[in-house]
């Protein structure tokens, strides 16, 4: 299954961002971070890096450099000013996803 929320970034992050930082809670699941850039065309074009949520609100930092592109066609790592959207994924198994998200922002 997939299923996702995504928001649009109103404007580049500044290039010296390290990663993401996120306020989390939910059903003790994995979930994902979907970025996209200027240089990700197609849908299936995306850098992900992966998170565990508990009951809890904890913060969870997603440093750039652990982000994994989709393809071959992509640089390695995303850069923070080319940024164009952040999507919050569940991804690759039937889910029930219960996710909160109380905060994005970057570090």
């Amino acid at each position: 299954g997939f299923i996702q929320f995504r928001m649009k970034l109103p404007k580049p992050l500044p290039a010296e961002a390290l990663g993401l930082r996120l306020v989390v809670r939910g059903n003790n699941q994995r979930y994902f971070v979907h970025l996209r850039t200027g240089g990700t065309f197609l849908p299936w074009q995306y850098y992900q890096s992966s998170f565990f949520v508990s009951e809890g609100w904890e913060e969870v930092l997603l440093p750039f450099s652990e982000f994994k592109a989709s393809g071959s066609f992509l640089k390695n790592t995303p850069s923070p000013e080319d940024l164009k959207s952040i999507g919050v994924v569940a991804f690759g198994r039937d889910h029930e996803a219960e996710i909160d998200v109380r905060e994005i922002n970057y570090f």
